[in-house]
């Protein structure tokens, strides 16, 4: 499938790239149990590092659909104590936090919508203390990816099980620049080139963006103070780290009540082990005033029902459509892929490290300056390569920020 070395330079890239593990902190880490033997590689190079402690998190999609199949209600739309103890001890310690996010894209599309929708809410309202220390970059935390089975096979639908996993592991391997001979250094000057372009917007201080594409004709305003960042972030501790791998845009938050127009999907969105495809949202002053989408309509609805922020955004994201994602022609069914192949926005909550000083705020003084709070956090893709964009600057001036997917702005700093 794919050689031991490799496997040894993913996971030290995800340890001291992704997460950037320093010596005696702990590692928790999220993993499928299709991937233990990577894991196991991963916990390993921990220790060597120094971790004091790694602790593993195992899921099983063949577990986890027996229960959505078998289990009442109350038990699946309750999250255990322990569990939540759990993560808050882990994240007021300081540790580290990898997740490995390899779900079969299908996973849930037999089961009642309703009852993923009050899953989902259960976990987002038991993991709110602990979702504030990620994303307030209040410790280190990194998400990747490796194959599983079902999900190999969804992105290679006429491949044999072993073929599906070998291509879908070459890929990555690319994508994520584990093919370089030096990885890390690679990374180093991903991120160069991503900051460059994060200063670039930083300084235009667009107060709007205007979005024009087949299906799409949508302005989403930008809050005074509003921060553009892409790629590597810094803790509250001073460490960088890089919370998505891949990554390839650059992104800030929207006004929450500044929003109009109507938005196309570009590709597949995989929400809860369903599918949701060939969608579009309408957007008056903000807020999600109607939906249709021909494939996962009723999961849709049910993610827009979590609660009232779920009906506006919280992320707008940029991405060329040469990104190295996009040009692998292959759909992931895999957020974390398919949002570095293609501009994105998000519905739900905004981190508030977009915004100066927001990391300080209260909720009360986020909802003041726009930023959009919800229990979920959704990105779906929008980019194409018919995709224009316009910038308006703060003296009412408009100018091209991208044109056929691309941008039109200078962002090499050269």
């Amino acid at each position: 499938m794919i050689d031991q070395q490799t496997k040894e330079k993913y996971a030290e890239l995800a340890l001291r790239t992704g997460v950037n593990l320093q010596n005696n902190q702990a590692l928790m880490i999220n993993a499928p149990i299709e991937g233990a033997d990577f894991t196991r590689i991963v916990a390993r190079k921990a220790y060597e590092m120094g971790a004091k402690d790694v602790h593993i998190n195992w899921s099983d999609d063949e577990l986890s659909l027996l229960k959505y199949e078998h289990a009442p209600d109350e038990v699946i739309g309750n999250i255990p104590e322990w569990k939540v103890q759990l993560h808050d001890m882990y994240a007021e310690d300081g540790a580290a936090v990898l997740s490995i996010r390899s779900t079969n894209p299908d996973l849930l599309k037999d089961i009642d919508s309703s009852r993923v929708a009050m899953a989902n809410k259960a976990s987002a309202q038991a993991m709110k203390n602990f979702r504030q220390y990620t994303m307030n970059d209040r410790i280190t935390w990194s998400i990747i990816s490796i194959p599983t089975g079902d999900w190999a096979q969804k992105v290679f639908p006429d491949k044999s099980w072993e073929d599906a996993i070998a291509h879908l592991w070459d890929a990555i391997v690319k994508i994520v620049r584990v093919d370089k001979d030096d990885p890390i250094a690679a990374w180093d000057a991903h991120n160069e080139t991503l900051k460059t372009a994060r200063k670039i917007l930083n300084r235009k201080k667009y107060t709007k963006l205007i979005y024009r594409a087949p299906g799409t004709d949508l302005e989403i305003g930008l809050p005074e103070g509003h921060i553009w960042k892409g790629g590597s972030a810094v803790s509250e501790q001073g460490t960088t780290f890089n919370p998505n791998m891949p990554t390839e845009e650059v992104f800030s938050l929207p006004h929450k009540y500044h929003v109009n127009g109507t938005v196309a999907s570009t590709k597949p969105l995989n929400y809860g082990g369903s599918v949701i495809d060939n969608f579009s949202l309408t957007f008056k002053d903000g807020k999600v005033t109607g939906f249709k989408a021909k494939q996962g309509e009723e999961t849709l609805k049910h993610l827009l029902e979590t609660d009232e922020g779920a009906t506006r955004l919280g992320e707008v994201a940029l991405v060329p459509h040469e990104s190295p994602v996009s040009q692998s022609g292959l759909i992931f069914y895999n957020t974390l892929f398919d949002e570095n192949a293609s501009c994105h926005i998000a519905l739900g909550k905004a981190y508030p490290t977009n915004l100066e000083g927001g990391a300080e705020m209260d909720d009360e003084a986020l909802d003041q300056h726009g930023v959009n709070d919800s229990l979920t956090h959704v990105d779906f893709m929008i980019g194409s390569e018919k995709l224009d964009i316009d910038g308006v600057l703060e003296d009412g001036s408009t100018e091209a920020v991208f044109r056929n997917g691309t941008w039109a702005l200078d962002v090499t700093g050269e």
